[in-house]
């Protein structure tokens, strides 16, 4: 039987995947959302999991399907006790089957610096859980 020579270089990178092409990390979490937009003339309603998120980008598995460049609004319902964040716009950057990530559009100053203490707190516990 012919052995099969491993390649350093394919073994160190096991977890790359092709179509992964982010360039910020997300953290992996999971809290509850609801999004609304609209898909030619119907309007989508529906409620989801956030799965990972970034200061730009939130990854959804929800329960109403989107396209890809629609348009959403996003209440999302974060851990940390206060009335949930409400983002105005952000945009369907890919999209499968009920998985689906959105570019989140520049918000008020308010809303930035509530989404970046609530990452810089899950990433502050994290670390100390040794997750990461």
């Amino acid at each position: 039987m012919k052995q099969h020579r491993s390649d350093a270089h394919t073994d160190r990178h096991k977890s790359y995947v092709p179509s992964e092409r982010r360039a910020i990390d997300r953290t992996p979490l999971a809290f509850g959302l609801m999004y609304s937009g609209l898909d030619d003339t119907d309007v989508i309603m529906g409620d989801g999991t956030a799965i990972d998120l970034s200061p730009t980008v939130l990854g959804i598995r929800g329960n109403q399907p989107v396209k890809t460049g629609m348009d959403l609004t996003l209440f999302l319902y974060l851990p940390d006790k206060e009335e949930p964040l409400f983002i105005i716009q952000g945009q369907v950057a890919w999209a499968s089957g009920h998985q689906f990530g959105i570019r989140l559009e520049q918000g008020t100053a308010r809303e930035r610096n509530r989404l970046h203490r609530f990452l810089r707190t899950i990433s502050q516990h994290t670390r100390r859980s040794g997750i990461i």
